[in-house]
């Protein structure tokens, strides 16, 4: 007969699901492109007519600028977001977030402006995506044993992924009915309804069992009892991790996942647009590829850490980088042919790789340095996510330059292979008492 894994209290994926619910709105991030091609449909500097009046056309550089904003807020108040989930609760953190992410829709709205979009959606939505982001995956993660926090980190990512799905033909039919400015108020008022209420769900183990009765089941599974065995014994402190190289080599790892789904993300939309010109419901229709993004990063990052939790992280790190390396090089081609499906398949490997990067750190920093602390660590280690906005910024002087993304895209290949091989030499860093016994 075979054996069965140990259960998990019910609340432990209440927790899950909630955060998810929370990550499906925070994930306006990934929909993006849907501004983008709005607002650089035009000569830049040109007044908008009709129901964006009052907002000019911006410049493909500028329209980049606002989303590496926010990436650089989101990855920063991750730290601050960490040590709110981890110190007072996620419910808190997951519900300032909301508020925060909320006020910057409304604003950007209100300015109708550049300037109203790097304050709103760059600075106030980048402070609300780190500081309620931070919250539900390590308290979901904290209520799971190692054999199976793939899986739950996973689902709970999936949701900001997801998002795109609703988000982006919502945006679309919000930005074609009533204009750009009423579809960022609307969705802001949506957003902060949304979080508020499904932040109040989320719980860690020391909130319902204060005495610290509660131990996270052991793996009764021999298939997952490997990768269980692999994750250290000790709880590392934020200081005692920042005194080991791999965390640095963590943060550079997603780095290098990260700046290949910048760069899809903020061009996906305009992609289509240019590679469906002679099918006229792909040009009208370019949401659906950025839908189909987010389709594919909720599966990546579900699928992805599925996987790692059978056959190892580094193993499924590389993995997933060689094969969106390649990808990555067949999207020039598929421009240059117009071939739609293959635009969509390699596009969608991206989607995929950068999903499951996102599911994998936060796995990779609790097997490296314990669940305990994980709020404030994950929030370090996510520095690197943040830093990996640079290739969307590069991707628009690229294109600005050159009339194309091509070299971008070989850029980013080239990148997603040290990545790889990055992957393969580091391993976590061994406890004194570790060591010792060695």
């Amino acid at each position: 007969m075979a054996e069965q894994c140990a259960k998990e209290p019910r609340q432990a994926w209440i927790t899950t699901f909630a955060g998810m619910a929370v990550n499906l709105c925070l994930g306006i991030l990934y929909a993006w492109s849907m501004w983008s091609a709005a607002l650089t449909h035009g000569k830049a500097g040109e007044p908008m007519s009709g129901l964006n009046e009052g907002w000019n056309y911006l410049s493909n550089t500028q329209a980049a600028t606002p989303f590496s904003i926010c990436m650089i807020m989101f990855a920063l108040l991750m730290i601050p977001g960490g040590r709110i989930q981890d110190k007072i609760s996620p419910r808190f953190g997951a519900t300032l977030g909301g508020l925060l992410l909320a006020a910057g829709c409304i604003v950007a709205g209100l300015m109708q402006s550049y300037t109203g979009l790097i304050i709103g959606f760059g600075i106030l939505g980048g402070m609300g995506m780190g500081i309620g982001y931070a919250a539900p995956t390590p308290a979901a993660l904290k209520w799971f044993g190692p054999h199976r926090r793939g899986l739950i980190a996973g689902l709970v990512v999936g949701g900001y992924g997801g998002a795109a799905l609703y988000i982006s033909p919502l945006a679309e039919y919000l930005i074609g009915s009533y204009g750009i400015s009423k579809s960022f108020i609307f969705l802001g008022i949506f957003f902060a309804t949304v979080v508020v209420i499904a932040g109040q769900l989320l719980k860690t183990p020391n909130e319902i069992y204060p005495d610290g009765s509660y131990v996270p089941p052991a793996p009764k599974c021999a298939r997952t009892a490997k990768v269980a065995g692999a994750a250290t014994k000790h709880d590392w402190r934020a200081r005692e991790m920042l005194r080991t190289w791999q965390f640095y080599a963590l943060a550079f790892m997603f780095i290098l996942t990260t700046q290949s789904g910048m760069l899809i993300i903020a061009n996906a939309a305009g992609l289509l647009k240019t590679a469906g010109s002679q099918i006229a419901f792909f040009a009208d229709n370019a949401w659906l590829i950025v839908a189909y993004g987010g389709l594919v990063n909720a599966l990546g990052r579900v699928g992805t850490g599925f996987y790692s939790d059978k056959i190892g992280r580094a193993n499924t790190y590389t993995m997933n980088c060689m094969v969106s390396a390649a990808c990555l090089l067949l999207v020039p081609y598929a421009m240059k042919t117009q071939n739609i499906l293959l635009l969509f398949i390699v596009i969608g490997n991206a989607y995929w790789q950068y999903g499951g990067g996102l599911a994998l750190m936060p796995l990779f920093t609790g097997d490296f340095y314990g669940s305990k602390n994980l709020g404030a660590n994950y929030g370090l280690v996510f520095i690197g996510w943040g830093l990996g906005f640079f290739m969307a910024k590069l991707g628009g002087m690229i294109k600005d330059l050159t009339g194309s993304l091509d070299y971008a895209f070989y850029i980013s290949a080239a990148l997603l292979v040290v990545g790889a091989a990055l992957a393969q030499m580091v391993k976590r860093p061994r406890w004194a008492e570790e060591r010792a016994a060695q």
